[in-house]
This record gives C-alpha cells, structure tokens and sequence, in this order.
C-alpha cells in the first residue's frame, strides 16, 4: 500500500490531490502557505483538509518505522519467515501489527517462561496438539525432575505455556477485540472511604454508574476517568465473562477427550483472565479515551480560534484596570501601540472606599493621557468596578469593555512577561495585558500557552502532546488568517508566522532594532538566516503598511507582483490605482492571466485582496450590557432575562458569563428549539446572548440558564 492509498482510505480527495499536498509537505511548506497559495496544486484543498492529509502522512510514517523495527526484531531471532515477513509488511492496522510482534517479544520473567526453563514446553505442545492421549499422568510424569515435583506441577507449567499461546493467537484476538468493540461497558462505583469529600461531590453522578462503551459521550469519559485518578472512583472497563471464553473454546478446542478438555478449558480461563482480558480492555478504554481526547482537544480548538480571532478595538489609547477590593484597582494607561506610559494603585471598594479619590483620579488620567477607551478584567470585583467606571461623569465619550482575563496571571508571572517589563511587578503586567486583550486580542494571548487560555474542558486530563500539537497549529492558522505587521509584531507573534520559527523571530526583531522599520518586504532577504524558503513562506503573511510597494500591505504573495503590474498596465494605471478601486477590478478578465503556474482560484483571490487590500478578518469589538442590579448568585431569580457573553464552550453546551463571578450553563437541549449535535454550529465565543435564569443552585455555585425563549 502507498501513503497515498492509505490517506485516500480514510478521507474522500482524489490521489492527485493527495500527492500533490504531499509533495508541498515534503518541500517544508506550512499549512497556511499550502492553503493559500497553492490552490491549483492541491485543487483548492482548505486548511483542514491539508492538516488531515499531514496528520495522515505523519501516522503512515510511524507505522513504516515499527514495522522495520518489529521485522529486524524478528529477523534476529532467526524467526521471520516470507508468509509473516509479508503479513507484517501489508498490515496497517497497529493493533493487528502488534498482534503479530507478540508472540517473537522479548518478555520479562512469566508463569510461562519459567515453565519454559522447567523444561515442560514439549509437554505444553503435545496437549496443544489435542490429540488423543491414553494415560495424561503418565506422560505429564515424563516430564518430572529437580524443579518439576509432581504431575500436577508439570500440568499445571504446561497450562501457563499454553495460556500464554492462546494470548498471542492472533485469531482468538481478532474475534475477541470485535467484541470489545461492540459490548464493552464501562462502570463506576465511589470508593467509600471517600464518599463524604468535599472533592467527591463533583462526581456523585458517576457514584453508581455503567453504560456502553461506545455510547459514553467524551465529556463523561473523561470525568470518570479523572474521578478515577483523583483517588474517588473505582472504575472497571469489559464484556460478559462468559460470552468471551466461548469465543475462545470455538476457537482453541478440537479434542472430544474429556481430560484434555478439561485442560485447555482451565488453560483459556487463565489466558483470558490473567493476560487477554487486561489487554484488550485497556486497549479499547485507550482507543476511547483517544477518541474523547480528539474530541475535547477539538473542542478546545475551536474555542481557542474564536478567542483569538475576537473583535480587536484597535490602536487606542487605553486605561486597563485589573480590579480587587482589599489590594485595590491596579491601574494601567497604554499609548496606541500598547506601550506602557503609566501605572496605579486605587482602592474604589472595600475595606479602604476611597471611590471619590479614586474617581477623581481616572478622571485625571483619562484626560492627561487622552484615553479613548477602558477595558476592566472579569475576575474578582469586576462588576462593582465596571459600575463605578459607569458613573464616573467623563467630559468625552469613552467606551467600557469587560475583558476576559482568564490566563493574565499566567502571563504576568511568566518570562515573557518579565522580559517585557523588568522593573515592573505582577500586578502591573496583569493589568497591561488586560488593556493589550482590548486592543488586540491575538496579539496579546500568543503570548500564553494557548492551554492555560482556560477556553475548554479537561486540558489537564487528555494526551498533552495532541494537546500542544493541535493548539500550536491553531495559533499558526489564526496568525497567519489575520496577517502580522512586519514593523510592530512581538517576536512571539512573528513566531507563528508561516515559515519562521523561534529563531528566525528573533533575528527579525533584532535586526529591526539595529536598523529601524522595514521599508519594503524584500528588505526581509537581509535579515540573518532568513533564506529563500522561509521569504517563500513567510512574505504574504506580514504587512508593512505605507512601505514602498503599496502590495506590501496586502495578502498579495511577492511571487504574484508581476502579475498584479501587468493588470494595471493593461488597464493603463499604476499599481497603487488599481489597488481599492472596485470598478477597475470589476474590469479585469482573469481568462487572460491564467498560465501553468497560476489558476482561476489564485486569480480569484488577488483580485478580492486588491479590492480590499490589508483588511482585517476579525469583526469590530462590542459591549457587552450586564444588569447593574446583578453581583452575586443571591441576587438572581428564576425567570430572570438578562444580557451575557460566551465564554467557553463544551460538548454538552455553553458558559455565559451574565456579570457575576460565576457563569451560567446553558445545556445544549436549551441553546434553540431545534434539536443541535454541535454546539459549535449555533454559537460562538465572546457572542453576546440574552438569556433565562432557569435553576439556582446556591450551595453548589451552579446556575441553569436557556437561550430558548
């Protein structure tokens, strides 16, 4: 089998599809640069398609590796014939491919082997033959000596040879993992001792549980499997004992005999209980647990690309404020380009409730520093902060946006954070990176492990590396869909830009100290280490707004400028006229550009970027309107409508934060009238929604809300 045949076994893309992606992925070109421009190769594949066609290239390379690895293993033992040589090389089944390997793996000290040392392995065969036998005492005393004392040891070291035989039979494992696959139920049961913790209660539905397998959603999976590992849960994963040891009898046994029955009888409860049941149950329970990783992460991903593509205010100048009540309000005021130009300490709330000092003084510096703007952290006092900004009487129009901090504390503790502000301590960077979120949200929260964002569910529970593999890739994709600004990026954004890397940040942002903005994006070819291949990939994606090439300030690649000069040419303008200039665009028949290299699709998208060249993706920020008489959990009551944001998403539905420390779930059964699978296709991050207060639950700070009318 080809890669090619192995992807196209698993997703529906033509074979030249397929290789064409494939020869771009060889060639190091990233995800972004594929999907962008080179549609005529990949015949206009999007990200995702092309993330699959990676991610399937990736596995169909792992399983090429083990399999030279499992047949040098066996070659070495003298044991590889043609017909398992064969075998091994068309399996592409890893659990089939293991199956395979098992019976040649090198094992630690077993019942088995040390039957094996015993010498009773020809009496182990003679059995497994199941050919009749007159006297079975007599033949298993043969086999007595120094280590072997009586029949019924000689018997019973056969046994423990045979159960081992049966474990790596590889018919007796195929029938029994169909089904695994099919009847496994997994159960749960609260370990007593601890079923009056606090901690406990979080699981109460799990106390006494059991369902099928198959049917356990990702989101209940792995809550039981994390009550589990916190020490609450007992949790036990198979199928119907009896039903599998039938399987294997029909399988394994071919005497009448009754004696040698009898023997294989006891041989296959051992092999099933001591080796294949354990086996085969945790490798379903980790073929789920995969699954409701991928899903969770998924989950996650997508919540994190809304939270980065969020509505950015812009090049503002804004007073952030990280509210608190006995520690005070910290205060920050942040030129257009985020720069740090003053810091405070007010104490508005309790126990201090110096509000009029405290007024006067954002007065002050609204004016001083001619802000245009306010952002307010969600945490701790956000809602008495925002309402006492809100009566603040402002002599000019200034917008109050609650911003979610999830993660500033993250960030303002890390080096990054550190490094940006040396002089400064945590409280000030937190507060920094509130106002930075307002003006631009990607900007600011590349900074953070995109895991500790807080935009999913049981990120500590699943595979860390999907995880960190998935969530880079999304931070890559939403950089490069917005574009980065050559001359202000941080290097942990440039960082993300198609084709750069770490290092090659680094040597961007230096270079840019020493020798001052970029003027044009081929000054990029100066910038140490930064070859052909990485121009190649990175150039599209970074903007130099008013460089010499007004194409420089568009998603336009480099390779395509020539392009672009001869359309205006033959319209008989310049560049810079035919760029915004819609009815001239309207004009231009892209029959007469299409070549060899370049297609309609890439036509089609310099055209749409020269109408609109630069232009920013994300939508424009908007305020959210909580209910001023709502602060706490005490003041609400069923029946209620009030005004909220998103602000995370799960399988199972949807967090609004309504103004209080604690948001509401709205269960997906209650986000329309219409039945929904993914909560995904109706809603999204940050959209602000009204809602109905339904349940209150005080004692377990929980709130039951339904966007359904």
């Amino acid at each position: 089998m080809t890669i090619t045949d192995y992807i196209q076994q698993q997703i529906s893309i033509s074979p030249k599809q397929i290789d064409n992606t494939i020869q771009l992925l060889n060639e190091d070109c990233t995800i972004p640069f594929i999907s962008r421009y080179r549609k005529e190769m990949t015949g206009n594949l999007d990200e995702v398609q092309i993330s699959t066609i990676a991610k399937l290239k990736l596995n169909f390379e792992e399983i090429e590796k083990r399999k030279i690895t499992i047949l040098k293993a066996i070659d070495e033992q003298g044991q590889l014939t043609i017909e398992l040589q064969q075998k091994i090389q068309n399996c592409y089944d890893e659990n089939l491919l293991e199956d395979y390997y098992l019976p040649y793996k090198k094992k630690k000290k077993t019942k088995a082997t040390i039957a094996k040392e015993q010498g009773l392995e020809p009496l182990a065969k003679i059995i497994m033959k199941q050919n009749p036998i007159r006297d079975l005492d007599e033949l298993a005393n043969r086999y007595l000596n120094d280590e072997v004392h009586s029949i019924e040891e000689a018997l019973q070291g056969a046994k423990h040879i045979m159960a081992e035989w049966i474990n790596e039979n590889e018919r007796v494992r195929n029938q029994l993992r169909r089904k695994f696959n099919y009847e496994t139920v997994i159960a749960s049961k609260i370990v007593k001792s601890k079923k009056d913790e606090e901690n406990a209660q979080k699981f109460t539905q799990y106390f006494d549980f059991s369902e099928p397998l198959k049917r356990c959603a990702p989101h209940r999976l792995l809550a039981i499997l994390r009550g589990e590992n916190e020490g609450f849960l007992k949790v036990s994963v198979g199928i119907e004992k009896q039903d599998a040891l039938q399987i294997i009898e029909n399988t394994i046994i071919k005497s009448n005999q009754p004696e040698l029955v009898e023997i294989m009888e006891d041989a296959i409860k051992d092999s099933y209980s001591r080796l294949l049941e354990p086996s085969l149950s945790t490798e379903r329970l980790n073929e789920a647990k995969l699954l409701a990783d991928k899903n969770s992460i998924q989950v996650f991903s997508n919540n994190l690309k809304q939270l980065l593509l969020a509505a950015p205010l812009g090049e503002k100048r804004i007073l952030a404020i990280d509210p608190g009540y006995r520690s005070g309000c910290k205060i920050v005021c942040l030129d257009e380009k985020g720069d740090l130009i003053h810091n405070e300490t007010v104490y508005p709330h309790a126990p201090q409730n110096e509000k009029q000092q405290a007024s006067n003084k954002i007065k002050s510096l609204v004016n001083a520093y001619q802000i245009e703007a306010i952002s307010i952290g969600n945490g701790t006092a956000s809602r008495e902060t925002e309402n006492w900004i809100q009566n603040i009487p402002f002599d000019r129009n200034l917008k109050v946006f609650v911003v979610n901090e999830a993660g500033a504390s993250i960030y303002s503790a890390s080096k990054i954070a550190r490094d940006e502000f040396p002089q400064y301590d945590v409280t000030v960077r937190g507060a920094v990176s509130i106002g930075r979120r307002l003006a631009d949200p990607l900007a600011e929260l590349v900074k953070i492990e995109p895991k500790s964002i807080g935009v999913g569910q049981y990120q500590h529970d699943v595979d860390q590396k999907l995880l960190k593999d998935e969530l880079d890739e999304t931070v890559m994709l939403c950089v490069n869909k917005v574009g980065v600004n050559l001359n202000t990026a941080s290097k942990h954004l440039l960082n993300y830009v198609s084709g750069i890397g770490e290092k090659m940040a680094e040597n961007i942002v230096n270079y840019r100290s020493e020798n001052g903005q970029f003027s044009s994006r081929e000054d990029l070819k100066n910038v140490p280490r930064l070859g052909g291949k990485a121009f190649q990939q990175a150039s599209a994606f970074l903007r130099i707004p008013n460089g010499e090439n007004p194409l420089d300030n568009s998603a336009v690649h480099p390779e395509s400028y020539k392009l672009v000069e001869k359309m205006a040419k033959d319209l008989k303008i310049s560049t810079q006229e035919l760029i915004g200039n819609e009815s001239l665009i309207s004009q231009i028949n892209l029959e007469k550009y299409v070549s060899e290299k370049v297609g309609l699709p890439t036509l089609k998208d310099i055209l749409e970027e020269l109408k609109k060249p630069g232009l920013d993706p994300r939508k424009k920020a908007v305020m959210v309107q909580f209910d001023k008489n709502i602060k706490k959990i005490e003041d609400l009551k069923t029946g209620m409508k009030l005004q909220g944001i998103i602000n995370n998403i799960t399988n199972f539905g949807c967090f609004v934060d309504i103004g209080i420390k604690q948001s509401g779930l709205v269960h997906i059964s209650k986000i329309t009238k219409e039945f929904i699978s993914d909560v995904n296709q109706v809603v999204q991050l940050n959209q602000i929604v009204e809602v109905t207060v339904t349940e209150i639950d005080i004692e377990r700070n929980r709130i039951q809300l339904s966007m359904v009318d």
